[in-house]
């Protein structure tokens, strides 16, 4: 894997009393033969984007709208980076790579390579978890300590367990989760995150073609609910 990464994936029990074990929304180990990332002092250092107190984001994907309320200060640093990634066309395109029923959706890793491994070498530092992991909840996968890049996931039911191992929400699904549900989940967790990352959705198209996919995804404003008199 193109992530530079020495740190172990995270194995959670975080599983649902009726589906089968999973592993965390984390992202896949590094191969052995990969080089040492440099310190992070030495790496280029990001601009930094602040995002809108409240924001939603808006999917069009091959099953539906989804629609993703962000709300900054749950995760101040994940909401930062999920609005940078989506102004900047990051999830265009962009396939749901690994889904287990009952437990998450993945999504994340660009249909363009140079994209992965670009946000790849950007990891944020953690932060508390101020939102549980339940039904509906969107939050960044993790590899590790502060190693959230680009990697998303939506909880499919009650994951609290994932709050104790770092796991911050930083937005829910206000509408269009029928639509979350209905996403192909044929290949479970079969599409390789490596080849992802090195090939892209050629690989994907090839090996995986009924995976489902995120067409266009954008950023709207989101007016503050009318406080009552």
């Amino acid at each position: 894997m193109t992530l530079y990464r020495t740190l172990p994936l995270l194995l959670a029990a975080a599983v649902l009393a009726a589906a089968p074990p999973a592993k965390a929304p984390g992202k896949t180990a590094p191969r052995r033969t990969a080089p040492l990332r440099k310190p992070a002092a030495a790496r280029k250092p990001v601009a930094p984007v602040h995002a809108p107190e409240t924001y939603r984001v808006t999917l069009d994907t091959s099953k539906g709208p989804v629609a993703i309320d962000v709300t900054r200060e749950w995760s101040p640093l994940g909401a930062d980076r999920f609005y940078a990634l989506v102004k900047s066309g990051y999830y265009d395109g962009a396939r749901f790579f690994r889904i287990v029923p009952g437990f998450v959706v993945q999504i994340g890793l660009a249909g363009d390579p140079v994209l992965s491994k670009k946000w790849s070498t950007r990891p944020l530092l953690d932060e508390p978890v101020k939102q549980s992991n339940t039904r509906g909840y969107v939050s960044f996968a993790m590899s590790g300590k502060n190693s959230r890049t680009a990697q998303i996931f939506v909880n499919l039911g009650d994951n609290a367990r994932l709050d104790a191992m770092g796991f911050a929400p930083f937005g829910l699904v206000s509408s269009g989760m029928e639509n979350i549900d209905l996403l192909n989940s044929e290949y479970g967790e079969s599409p390789e995150q490596p080849k992802i990352e090195e090939e892209g959705n050629p690989y994907l198209e090839k090996e995986f073609p009924n995976l489902d996919f995120i067409r266009h995804a954008a950023v709207e404003k989101l007016e503050p609910p009318v406080q009552k008199p």
